[in-house]
């Protein structure tokens, strides 16, 4: 592994202040299955942060994988589908999750990563009668599988969709922190749920070692969700382990902070790049693009521990990601080696 790594942003296990907080609760007893104080606390901070209704029910799961697939398959019945983007991660990096659950999704291209009420419009104009599958459930993720963001007017735009055509709207919010914290986000915390159903709060990719919140805003989420958690194997004996995990980093706003981090971290490495001839997609989050030659991708690669994300003819186009671990040392690492190339 290369000493600097741009790989992800779940390279490193937890923030230290996270682990501190772990310490000290090492005797503790816990109620089981998130019926703890720990849980409570933490779903609290989540509904009073985006000024949720106190109705909003609040789950900690493991992974994003899971969570998209547990809430996803709660809300569809047999013969219903979710409408992603075409690049959405349900689509391009679950191997199957959804589908394997039984359901259909279905692709719109979107732009930039996200989509559109028209997009929302043309699918469902092709949706007919019985012998069609339904769409019930639109999915996005906030920041997206490029590292895009939704502004106000586009999530509006969506939800109004939504409501048009009678389907729901939630949000993948794996990295929902460094949308929020980016520079060039102009939705407020209250907006996340004025215009979704539900969404979920990413830990695995801000500082935890594991966790996603799932909030559940609209009742139709909640008439035994728990039950479904438990059959799609998903439920945590230890349950108060990841609740005490999103109550240690939400405390003094640390779980946003890290995400400022990344974020700025992200425009000095985009800055590097652009000192040296390269041209990242412009990037308002903690991911980026750029498009390199076989050689100095290969280089990068090894050096800096950064993916692939698509081979093409010019070469590679590589992807960058900075995290809450990241360090200015990191960034000019790397401006060095691209000195020297």
């Amino acid at each position: 592994m290369a000493k600097v790594s741009f790989r992800n942003d779940y390279a490193t296990l937890m923030h230290p202040n996270v682990y501190r907080y772990l310490e000290d609760k090492l005797d503790v007893i816990n109620d089981a299955y998130g019926n703890d104080s720990y849980s409570q606390s933490a779903k609290q901070r989540i509904i009073e942060k985006f000024g949720l209704p106190e109705t909003t029910e609040v789950y900690f799961l493991a992974g994003g994988t899971q969570t998209n697939m547990v809430a996803i398959s709660y809300i569809l019945r047999d013969f219903e589908a979710v409408i992603a983007a075409s690049s959405g991660h349900i689509n391009v990096h679950e191997s199957g999750a959804v589908e394997a659950s039984g359901h259909k999704i279905l692709t719109a291209p979107g732009k930039d990563g996200k989509l559109r009420g028209e997009d929302i419009d043309e699918v469902m104009r092709h949706v007919g009668d019985e012998h069609v599958v339904a769409p019930e459930l639109i999915y996005i993720s906030n920041a997206t599988e490029t590292g895009t963001i939704y502004t106000k007017e586009e999530l509006r735009s969506l939800h109004d969709a939504a409501r048009r055509h009678g389907l729901l709207l939630f949000m993948d919010g794996a990295r929902l922190g460094n949308a929020l914290m980016s520079d060039e986000n102009d939705l407020a915390f209250e907006d996340i749920g004025h215009y979704c159903d539900a969404f979920y709060l990413g830990g695995t990719k801000n500082g935890l070692p594991l966790g996603e919140a799932l909030v559940l805003i609209n009742p139709v989420f909640h008439h035994r969700f728990a039950n479904h958690i438990k059959a799609r194997g998903a439920m945590l004996a230890k349950g108060y382990f990841v609740g005490m995990l999103f109550d240690a980093i939400l405390q003094d706003d640390l779980y946003f902070s890290l995400a400022k981090h990344a974020n700025d971290l992200s425009s000095k490495l985009q800055e590097a790049l652009k000192s040296h001839g390269l041209n990242p997609e412009p990037s308002p989050t903690n991911q980026v693009f750029v498009q390199v030659d076989d050689e100095l991708g290969k280089a990068l690669i090894r050096e800096f521990s950064c993916e692939i994300w698509e081979k093409n003819e010019k070469g590679y186009i590589l992807r960058f990601v900075t995290s809450y671990r990241s360090k200015d040392s990191d960034i000019e690492a790397l401006d060095l080696f691209l000195q020297a190339q």
